[in-house]
């Protein structure tokens, strides 16, 4: 059975969590309830932010986009998730570097990317 992640983010503070299992409590931040982060699937913005997932070399491989994602300070993908039946594997991404990972084959993956101005997004394979 695939694993079923959540993401929650403080309007405040802008803290991201990830919720692992969920116990039917409210996740609170700064005294405020958290809101629940809805994934993207279809083009919505200028920028392309709808990870592009292929399988190669025994391999995944994720590109952030058909056309290269910005990674500058002000704006980039701060974070990527893959998920598949067993695991969940979040990749941490800084400005500058490039929107690509690599990871092991699998087999029912979602992909999530999370844009630091334009929110999450997610595919599937």
């Amino acid at each position: 059975m695939k694993s079923k992640v959540s993401f929650f983010r403080c309007e405040i503070c802008g803290n991201i969590v990830e919720l692992i299992k969920n116990g039917g409590g409210e996740l609170v931040c700064c005294g405020q309830p958290m809101v629940k982060l809805e994934a993207n699937t279809t083009e919505a913005a200028y920028e392309k932010h709808i990870p592009v997932v292929t399988k190669k070399d025994n391999q995944i491989h994720v590109d952030v986009s058909s056309v290269p994602h910005p990674m500058t300070e002000a704006h980039f993908i701060e974070w990527v998730v893959v998920v598949t039946d067993d695991t969940v594997e979040r990749i941490a991404l800084s400005p500058n570097d490039e929107p690509k990972i690599v990871t092991c084959d699998k087999d029912d993956v979602e992909v999530y990317a999370y844009c630091n101005l334009h929110g999450l997004w997610k595919a599937d394979i």
